[in-house]
């Protein structure tokens, strides 16, 4: 399809083509782990040159090491639990879910788990996995981590982590190394309720977290860093919440509810959340937002077309919804050149409080 056939279409007309062609490519991912295994199973890519259907993969198909990972490892278990092939093809899972649950199904449970993976997130089915095999605590420790090489970050670093007394899940195959000072933070399940969290810190909050165990010995004589961080972040949400949201124990009485200006009264925002849920209250056509970072206070009817600032009047939106609904409202040239004004004014990125008035 070209770029030219793309613009007659209207957008019903674009979204229903995008979803016939993604249907069509889950059929299409079916049928070809269904081909995958039979190839596995003859050992067709030995006649082909190849030592394993890895290298078969990777070389004849041209697959990405990750790709052949995926779905070598959902092809294996599909010839085991054929109504595997039939949930992807329905898109009811996805290839990183049957990854994932490869190792915890069984003739027994495998209906159950697929009903219960059904459309999960990743982090959803590692937490479905947990509850499948859950994994015991693990002993808190901090440790400094290994001195970078010449090309890495010559900083001092230490790392806060739960270090497993048992090594950790075997990686795939083949699986590429990444240095350790460029590793990712990780939050993952161990068992139902209970998380491993791995990050690395530097020298200075590593001097904050060794203060705050010696504060806490009387409280925390194990200076546990989990037990630590956990209070500390319960003192920073509060802080928070009291800063951006007006959450106080005992809010004040008064009437400071004017709704004559853009300014949002502290009981205002206290409405506004808890009313929608701190989550973007935008309904689309395939339901509401998700969202529950980067929400802004939204007037319904613009501020600039005499909207109160009301509880009854805003609604939570995320950064980009709330740009949706100005570009419906005023236009989207004309949003368009309040963004580049205000572009060319301050010479950084918009936040919300850099556009014109016209903004809701």
């Amino acid at each position: 399809m070209t770029s030219t056939s793309l613009a007659r279409l209207s957008d019903h007309e674009l979204l229903a083509e995008t979803q016939r062609v993604v249907d069509a490519d889950r059929r299409t991912t079916a049928e070809l782990l269904t081909l995958l295994g039979e190839i596995d199973t003859r050992r067709l890519f030995r006649d082909e040159g190849h030592p394993s259907m890895f290298s078969y993969c990777t070389h004849v198909l041209h697959f990405t090491e990750a790709e052949t990972y995926s779905r070598i490892t959902a092809a294996r278990v599909a010839r085991g639990f054929p109504l595997i092939l039939r949930r992807l093809a329905d898109g009811d899972i996805n290839l990183t879910t049957v990854t994932l649950l490869s190792g915890h199904l069984t003739d027994d449970n495998h209906e159950q788990v697929l009903d219960a993976a059904r459309h999960l997130t990743k982090p959803q089915v590692e937490k479905l996995v947990a509850a499948i095999d859950p994994k015991p605590d693990i002993r808190s420790s901090v440790r400094k981590l290994p001195t970078p090489g010449p090309t890495e970050p010559t900083a001092s670093t230490g790392a806060l982590l739960s270090q497993a007394e048992s090594p950790e899940p075997a990686e795939p195959a083949v699986a590429l190394t990444v240095p350790v000072a460029h590793q990712r933070a990780a939050i993952a399940p161990l068992a139902p309720e209970r998380y491993l969290v791995k990050f690395t810190i530097g020298q200075e909050t590593r001097d904050k977290l060794e203060r705050a165990r010696d504060l806490l010995r009387h409280v925390i004589p194990d200076g546990d860093p989990a037990a630590i961080v956990d209070r500390a972040l319960t003192v920073l949400i509060s802080e928070l919440e009291r800063t951006k949201l007006a959450a106080i124990r005992r809010p004040r009485s008064n009437g400071a509810t004017s709704s004559s200006s853009r300014h949002v009264p502290a009981a205002v925002k206290r409405a506004v959340w808890s009313r929608d849920e701190g989550r973007c209250a935008f309904v689309g056509s395939q339901g509401r937002c998700p969202e529950t970072g980067f929400l802004e206070f939204h007037h319904v009817v613009p501020f600039a077309e005499g909207g109160a600032t009301t509880a009854d009047n805003l609604q939570l939106r995320c950064r980009s919804h709330n740009a949706l609904e100005a570009e419906r409202h005023f236009g989207r040239e004309v949003m368009s050149r309040a963004l580049a004004t205000s572009k060319s004014r301050r010479h950084r990125t918009l936040s919300r409080q850099s556009l014109p008035r016209l903004w809701s």
